[in-house]
C-alpha cells in the first residue's frame, strides 16, 4: 500500500473532523506530520491537543487508523512525567474492572459526558475569575490574601499590649501577654474601667471597623 492510499484510508468515517491534520506513523515508530511535511514527538501532538489542534494518526503502512492508541500513549507519558497526575489509583483500578462487564458499553458515553460538563465548569470559572479581577486572577487574589492578613495583624495590634513589637507574619496572639517581672501587676480597680479606658476601647474598635470597611470596597 503506497502512502498516499495509506493517508487517505479511513478518512470517510463520520466521526472523523474533515479539518483533522493526518499524521502517520512508520515501522520505526516515527511520527510524520503530513500538513507541515515534519516528523514530530508524542510531545509535539500533546500539544496540539492542549491547543485545540484535531489529528488523525494512520499507520503509514497498513493506513489502520491508530488514533486512540497514540492518545493512550500520550496520557501514559504525562502520567510518568511528576507528581501531576490526573488519574487517581482507584480510578484506574475501577476503570479496569468495566473491561468485558455488562456495563462496559456506557462507560465511554458516561466519562465523555462527565468531563465535557467538567470543561464547561471550567470555563466559566475562568470567566468570572477574569471579569472579577481582570488579566492576572490570581496576583489579585494573592494580594487579597495579604491585605486581609495585614487587617488581621493589625487588629491584634490593637488589643495587644506589646503590639507594636510584634514580629512580621503571623503573630502569635498569645505571646509578650505577661508583663515584667520588676514591675508588679496592677491590682483590678474594684470601680471598674474608666471613662478615658471606655472611650480609648470604642476609638480603637471604630478604627477596626474602618479598615474593615476600607477592605470591603
Amino acid at each position: 500500500m503506497t502512502d498516499e492510499t495509506a493517508s487517505t484510508a479511513g478518512q470517510a468515517k463520520p466521526e472523523q473532523s474533515r479539518n483533522a491534520t493526518v499524521i502517520k506513523k512508520y515501522a520505526n515508530r516515527r511520527l510524520y506530520n503530513t500538513a507541515t511535511s515534519t516528523y514530530v514527538t508524542l510531545e509535539d501532538l500533546a500539544r496540539m491537543v492542549k491547543e485545540g489542534a484535531d489529528f488523525i494518526v494512520y499507520d503509514a503502512k497498513s493506513g489502520e487508523d491508530i488514533t486512540r492508541s497514540v492518545l493512550t500513549q500520550i496520557i501514559f507519558e504525562e502520567e510518568n512525567k511528576g507528581d501531576n497526575n490526573l488519574l487517581p489509583i482507584n480510578f484506574l483500578r475501577q476503570l479496569i474492572r468495566f473491561y468485558g462487564d455488562s456495563m462496559q458499553g456506557m462507560v465511554p458515553g458516561y466519562l465523555e459526558f462527565s468531563l465535557g460538563n467538567l470543561m464547561k465548569e471550567q470555563d466559566k470559572v475562568r470567566k468570572q475569575m477574569m471579569d472579577a479581577f481582570g488579566g492576572d486572577a490570581f496576583k489579585a487574589m494573592e494580594d487579597a490574601a495579604k491585605r486581609n492578613m495585614q487587617l488581621f495583624q493589625d487588629s491584634l495590634k490593637m488589643f495587644t499590649p506589646f503590639g507594636a513589637n510584634m514580629p512580621a507574619g503571623f503573630p502569635n496572639p498569645f505571646a509578650g501577654t505577661s508583663r515584667p517581672a520588676d514591675k508588679p501587676a496592677a491590682a483590678a480597680s474594684s470601680s471598674g474601667p474608666s471613662k478615658d479606658e471606655l472611650q480609648s476601647l470604642k476609638d480603637q474598635l471604630a478604627a477596626m471597623q474602618d479598615k474593615i470597611d476600607q477592605l470591603n470596597r
